[in-house]
This record gives structure tokens, sequence and C-alpha cells, in this order.
């Protein structure tokens, strides 16, 4: 072997060991495929540790040995009612469960997804503890923000170029004004809010080629089968001397939305469940939505209720008290969830 060759067969042999920057090592790769030659699995998308460790402790999960660091993610293999399933913790906000859930489809053979964890409610007809899984989500933080002293009638910045549009929203500050001291119209030099449909690069599409959507629908194998849940039965104690007022219920809604902010706002909460008709609020699931979307992989979210987004009950501003009770109804429901899906599949 020359110099040349040896030198060659040298730093291929240590790219292999190691990859370069964003590749995956080579031993990496070999439990990847290894996983995948078990697959397929349900992928269980969770934001945050205090909602993925009721379900690590539920004895409805079978953990398995064998886990799979990548990226910053733990992927955890086990199985619930006898389904093969990842777990992945997604991190706080949309960035983080996007490329989350991305890296989950493109590493693993995934056949379907399922979104847990807790919300805030806009819905006035829900409480706190109850189990909201809605039909379509949207996410509510992307944004044209229009010029002062520009009304609803003027056409937004990039309109003509179809990048933005004035079909949602329209949330004017100025209508929140308070404290008025005189009798004239208030004004607001933050002026109005248009929210916008997202752009899309769906797989079965062309590339480059963008599409737009508002509200992602979720499977409806996954929503009819969702729909048995409401029978069952939730927790409605954090401890022994504090309970919730009403019975937890599951619900299926018809809208959820997402956005990278925490609302606890009541006059935001109010606007946004009037515009949009909203149940649950929250910071990841349109992002899991609009990938799942992307990527033709069936999907559905379930989401506790752990707060009255914004206060204005006697329940108000309870999270902290709560968040237990919602985390663990949240896993109540989506290993009811996933009971279903396996039986549905035996019956196939």
């Amino acid at each position: 072997m020359s110099f040349l060759k040896a030198i060659i067969f040298f730093l291929l042999v240590i790219y292999a060991q190691h990859g370069a920057q964003g590749e995956i090592p080579m031993r990496t790769m070999h439990l990847i495929n290894l996983a995948n030659n078990k697959g397929p699995y349900i992928g269980v998308v969770i934001p945050n540790l205090f909602e993925l460790n009721p379900l690590l402790q539920s004895p409805s999960f079978t953990a398995s040995d064998f886990t799979i660091d990548f990226s910053g993610r733990r992927f955890r293999f086990g199985t619930i009612a006898g389904k093969k399933v990842i777990l992945v913790m997604t991190g706080l906000g949309m960035v983080n469960a996007g490329i989350t859930t991305q890296l989950l489809l493109s590493l693993f053979r995934i056949e379907g997804v399922v979104h847990y964890g807790i919300a805030g409610n806009a819905d006035p007809s829900l409480h706190i503890g109850d189990v909201a899984i809605p039909q379509y989500w949207g996410h509510l933080g992307l944004l044209n923000w229009q010029r002062d002293g520009h009304g609803p009638d003027d056409e937004l910045a990039l309109e003509a170029a179809g990048d933005y549009s004035r079909e949602y929203g329209n949330l004017r500050f100025a209508d929140y004004t308070s404290n008025i001291s005189d009798n004239s119209a208030p004004d607001n030099n933050l002026n109005r809010i248009w929210y916008q449909a997202e752009e899309v690069f769906p797989i079965d599409g062309t590339p480059e080629q963008r599409q737009h959507v508002f509200w992602v629908p979720v499977d409806p194998h996954y929503f009819n089968l969702a729909k048995k849940l409401q029978s069952l039965n939730l927790e409605g104690c954090v401890n022994a001397t504090t309970c919730l007022s009403t019975t937890p219920k599951v619900a299926t809604v018809l809208r959820g939305a997402s956005a990278s902010i925490y609302v606890d706002n009541a006059a935001y909460r109010n606007f946004i469940y009037e515009q949009f008709k909203l149940s649950p609020v929250e910071m990841e699931s349109a992002g899991v939505a609009l990938i799942c979307h992307q990527q033709r992989v069936p999907y559905i979210t379930l989401r506790a209720l752990s707060d009255l987004a914004g206060g204005g009950s006697a329940q108000s501003n309870e999270a902290d008290t709560f968040l237990p009770v919602a985390a663990t109804n949240s896993v109540i429901a989506v290993v009811e969830f996933i009971k279903l899906l396996s039986v549905a599949k035996a019956a196939v």
C-alpha cells in the first residue's frame, strides 16, 4: 500500500469511527438499524420530564434496556399493551418539537405518532384535569405585524406575492387599551397583527414549491378511536385534601393551537377563543402536527388541561397545584389510546 493510500485509509477509519459534524456515527447507525429491523413503532412524543416520568413509572409501559442517544435526544424503546413504542422528549417550544419529531421520523420506522402532555385551557366548557383531543391544530406564532396607520382593508407587505394574508386573526391592540381619560377613540402604535398559515413542503409534493396550511387535521382513524376514551376514568385529586371541584373527563374538541408563548392573559385567551374556537393552548403540538403532516405520518395529540390560561375562575392560575393531576391524566389517556390502537390493528 502506497503512503498516500495509507493516509486515505487512516482518514476513512477515523471518519467511520467519529463521523463528520452532523453525520450519524457508525455505532449509532448500527443501533438504529438494529432497532428498525424490529419495527415499526408508534412514536410517543413528550414535551418535558414532568410529563415523561409518569409514563416511565406506569405499569402499562414495559421499558427495554435499549436506548439510543443522538443529537441531544434520547430515544427510549419499550411496549405499551404489546405495542412497540419509542418515547422521546422534545423540550419546550415549537422549534424543539419540530426538530425532535423530524429526527424520530427520519431515523426510525414509525407507523404513527402520539403526542401528549399538559396544556392551558381557552374553552369555557372544559375544566382543569380534563383531557382535550383536538381534531385540528394551528400555529399561532407566525404573524404579520401591520404598519402603524394601516387599517384592516390595507394590503399587507408582500401580500400580493402570496407570502401573507388577512384571512386569520386581526388582533388590534387598541381594542385592549384601558384607563381612557376622554371620549376619543383609543389608538395604539402597535396597530394590529394577522395570523399566518404555515408554508409546508410535503414529501409527496414538489421540492421548493410551497403549500400553505393553517389548520392541520389529525389522522381521522386515530381521532375516531380517541372518541372511545370519553368514558375513561381520570384522576381528580393531588392528595387527600386537594381535589378538583369537577370530575375530569376526556373530550374530543374541534381545535387546539400552539406557539412558543406561555399564555397567562385572560384578554388574549378570550380573543383566541372567540376568533378560533380553541380548547387547549400550549407550546409544542402544532410543531409535531406540521412535521407529521408534511411527512404523511398519522398522528394525534392528547392534552390534559392544567389551568385556565390567564385565570378568571375559582381555580385560576393553579397550574403549579394541579400540574401533577394533569400530567397523570394525560398519561392515563395516552396509555388507553395506544391500547385501542393495538386492538384495532389486531382486528385488521
